[in-house]
């Protein structure tokens, strides 16, 4: 199976060996969702390779102020994920141990973590 995704100026050619079974489930997934399949493998390669070059510590380029306020807001969004899952676990801490070690050390990470984002906030004024 093979099909061509645009991207910018060039083209990028995919080829993709499997068996004819899966070849003919994707491409029908691909037409009942209204995609093309060098889309979704195009999407599929940008995300793979995003995430092998996190995964080698490759850091992403931040030699301008606004990839630097990019790299802020996407810091942040995680911090607060991270701040609200912390919050619901002391939530769900039932209150016979609320005064106990675990909800304490959960109190005083979703404290510091909103500290963490209104400094961070501050610094390149991320929503």
């Amino acid at each position: 199976m093979g099909d061509a995704a645009r991207s910018g100026p060039a083209a990028t050619q995919v080829k993709v060996s499997v068996s004819p079974e899966v070849a003919r489930a994707f491409k029908a997934a691909c037409a009942a969702n209204g995609v093309s399949m060098a889309a979704v493998l195009s999407d599929c390669m940008s995300r793979y390779s995003g995430a092998a070059a996190r995964k080698r510590g490759y850091a992403p380029n931040l030699s301008t102020r606004r990839q630097r306020r990019a790299a802020a807001q996407e810091a942040a969004s995680l911090l607060e994920r991270i701040r609200d899952n912390e919050g619901r676990y002391r939530d769900n801490i039932p209150e016979n141990l609320q005064g106990g070690s675990a909800y304490e050390a959960a109190e005083q990470c979703v404290a510091m973590l909103d500290e963490a984002l209104d400094l961070l906030g501050s610094a390149y004024q991320v929503p």
